[in-house]
């Protein structure tokens, strides 16, 4: 559901930047306010883990259509709305750079889309009540499924009214939604499975890793973990790695949903934009994108797509755990001069 710039308007784009970096700011601010230690190779890992995932297209099967992971509901669900927001931003941002995988004007837009409804609406409206009293691997399947299917169809959904309110008049607002909602519905409820089999491994593995587990009247996780943290990490790095070195060149070739409406909207994927802005904007990415489509550039050689997935997945850890590390150290550095 990665927006290109053609897709919005300058104005449009820019709110979507404003609101984006608002939540950001917001969220920097709350995680200042705990201990975020044990979070740190979590966040690192996870981050990665969902850079690689989305590399995996996966078949709507009798559509022609593809899609793949957003990630915001399995980040919320292991690192609460603040972290798990802040990673995604790491992800798209990474994305957005090395990969000219959506638009840099877009940006903003594609954290909001991807990002803010995952990581909050599903976070704090369906997981968080939904484990007060305990988890189970029932209730992290239902949590997962309406969690990935609410905040895809909202996301969809903005992409629809971002583009109105853009005036892109190939996309008509009503035949665009009518298309959208649906092929989305159907990717939603694919990634609702993969995310709770991920989490369900998780809650196996080391329970305590997920997030809101048992708040109400002081509930514990009711099982011990069959692994201990640091083997759980190392296990969801190797499955980051084998996703992005290997399980990614059988990723579906069709286009995913977003594409995918388009076409059947406009007939093409790829709308054109005029202006300066757009042009400027392109340039810049067009020199930060090291690995272009998930490639070497000039060269459709698969191992393009593995080497730009293994280091995409590296950059992505590192930027999230130094952004850890960043934000413990100021929290550190205003208690000292508090005392």
């Amino acid at each position: 559901m990665h927006m290109a710039d053609a897709l919005l308007s300058p104005a449009v784009a820019g709110t979507m930047y404003v609101a984006s970096a608002g939540v950001a700011a917001y969220s920097i601010q709350k995680i200042k306010e705990e201990d975020i230690t044990k979070k740190i190779p979590v966040m690192g890992v996870m981050g990665a883990f969902v850079f690689a995932t989305q590399m995996l297209n996966f078949t709507i099967p009798g559509t022609g259509s593809s899609g793949h992971l957003c990630g915001g509901m399995m980040l919320s669900a292991l690192l609460g709305p603040y972290a798990g927001f802040l990673t995604m931003i790491g992800v798209l941002l990474v994305q957005c750079l090395m990969f000219a995988d959506g638009g840099l004007l877009a940006l903003g837009a594609n954290v909001w889309n991807m990002a803010f409804y995952g990581c909050f609406l599903g976070a704090l409206l369906i997981w968080r009540p939904m484990m007060k009293q305990g988890a189970s691997r029932t209730k992290i399947m239902v949590a997962s499924i309406l969690g990935c299917v609410l905040t895809l169809q909202c996301g969809a959904f903005s992409v629809t009214v971002e583009t109105l309110a853009s005036g892109i008049t190939e996309l008509p607002f009503g035949v665009f939604v009518a298309t959208m909602q649906p092929i989305h519905l159907a990717i939603g409820f694919v990634e609702g499975l993969i995310t709770a089999a991920v989490l369900v491994f998780i809650y196996e593995a080391r329970p305590e890793f997920l997030w809101s587990i048992g708040t109400e009247g002081n509930v514990q996780p009711q099982k011990e973990g069959k692994l201990t943290a640091k083997h759980t990490v190392i296990v969801l790095g190797v499955i980051a790695a084998i996703c992005a070195g290997i399980v990614s060149l059988f990723a579906s070739a069709f286009p995913d949903g977003l594409e995918w409406s388009m076409e059947h909207v406009a007939g093409t994927a790829e709308l054109e934009a005029t202006g300066g802005i757009y042009q400027a904007l392109g340039t810049v990415q067009n020199v930060t994108s090291i690995f272009p489509d998930y490639a070497f550039r000039h060269s459709d050689s698969a191992a393009g797509t593995s080497v730009s997935g293994l280091v995409g997945g590296v950059v992505v850890l590192v930027l999230c755990v130094g952004i850890c590390y960043l934000l413990r150290r100021k929290n550190s550095t205003s208690k000292e001069s508090n005392s």
